[in-house]
């Protein structure tokens, strides 16, 4: 999120290891702008943050020019900040998954080809994987977002950019425990999936979500089990330019 509190430091952090794969997370809602409150009357709710009604904001942008032209131009101001940071962009996604809105998901594709877009995540998670690891008679599905997921993929895929075959920490954002992501590993389906997750040294800090368990989420990541299944089942490690063709 270039538009963050700690922006800066995670850039110099990123530049210190330059193996690490960076992607940029557009935050066009519930976060601070990147461009001044008074460009973005639309967009913006009375203390100066982006909104936060996903909903009316999603209509708001389909139907009317005035908010379109807000949206694009602070997509814009995102993918320059990003460019001005010199790192290497490896992928794009969007703060609550709002790439999925067709207008924005659209906006974001034609703008990000310009600042060298290669790769987009595409929140497809396989419902019947999760469903084997947590039987708990209650399907791991959206039908809701299901028609707007593969609308993006299509539109992601027609432009020539790149997608993994399968995104897991949707249905668990926050809360990606070692035995969740042990288990993702042992069912892990064929072709190439993309896993994130949101770890944190301390659970509460400025800007976390309630409920979430970010340190559950680092000690999974730095788990001996984890390690161990990722090793057995032959998974080949690293961020998008480093699977995907190019």
């Amino acid at each position: 999120m270039v538009n963050g509190r700690a922006a800066a430091d995670a850039i110099a952090r990123a530049r210190r290891l330059p193996t690490l794969r960076v992607g940029l997370h557009l935050a066009l809602v519930d976060a601070a702008p990147s461009l001044p409150c008074d460009e973005l009357p639309d967009l913006v709710n009375r203390d100066g943050c982006l909104r936060t009604d996903l909903a009316k904001l999603g209509f708001d942008v389909f139907l009317r020019p005035r908010p379109r032209r807000q949206m694009a131009a602070e997509i814009e101001a995102q993918f320059n900040a990003y460019q001005l940071s010199g790192l290497s962009l490896d992928h794009v996604n969007a703060h609550h998954h709002f790439h999925l809105h067709p207008t924005i998901g659209a906006l974001i594709v034609d703008i990000g080809k310009r600042y060298g877009l290669r790769a987009v995540r595409v929140p497809a998670e396989p419902g019947h994987v999760l469903d084997r690891i947590e039987p708990s008679g209650k399907p791991h599905r959206d039908p809701f977002i299901a028609p707007w997921t593969a609308l993006l993929r299509k539109r992601v895929r027609a432009r020539g950019l790149a997608v993994t075959d399968h995104v897991f920490g949707r249905a668990w954002s926050g809360a990606m425990s070692e035995a969740r992501v042990a288990g993702i590993l042992e069912h892990l389906p064929d072709g190439i999936s993309e896993m994130y997750l949101h770890p944190a040294t301390v659970d509460r800090f400025a800007g976390a979500v309630p409920g979430y368990r970010y340190m559950d989420e680092l000690a999974a990541l730095v788990s001996p089990r984890v390690k161990a299944l990722a090793a057995k089942c032959g998974a080949r490690r690293g961020g998008f330019a480093d699977v995907l063709p190019a």
